[in-house]
């Protein structure tokens, strides 16, 4: 089957269902298709865009969230930005000379190895903390 959007020569629009496009070109020359509005039988098919079907309903892709995107929102929401301070603060906690608290910021590779060394956990971010203004 086959839909036609047709236009009678009075320019009614109308919509019909065809067997297939050769039964539309026979039942048209035999003047047995009428505009439903006037009842002309000078009928043509209207340009119109084609309707696909399919056995599945197609769906659009679901955005993926950023994984990295994701990390970075939690870790700036949970934790505390110390900046370039970051290895000095670690180590403070570790000692106990300031109060433990979920911390991000840059170190060094330097810094960073040392921090290990000492037993003081780090791990690094997939991201670059951003700068942060208070």
């Amino acid at each position: 089957m086959i839909r036609y959007h047709l236009k009678c020569d009075q320019n009614h629009e109308f919509e019909s269902w065809f067997q297939s496009g050769a039964a539309f070109d026979k039942l048209v020359a035999a003047g047995m298709i009428s505009c439903n509005a006037c009842g002309s039988t000078a009928v043509a098919k209207s340009i119109m865009a084609p309707a696909v079907s399919t056995s599945h309903e197609i769906t659009a892709p679901k955005a993926t969230p950023n994984p990295i995107e994701a990390l970075r929102a939690k870790v700036e929401a949970e934790s505390d930005y110390v900046g370039r301070a970051f290895a000095k603060v670690a180590r403070d906690m570790h000692d106990g000379l300031s109060p433990e608290r979920p911390i991000y910021g840059e170190a060094n590779l330097q810094e960073a190895k040392k921090l290990v060394e000492d037993g003081i956990p780090v791990v690094p971010l997939p991201f670059v903390p951003r700068k942060k203004t208070h």
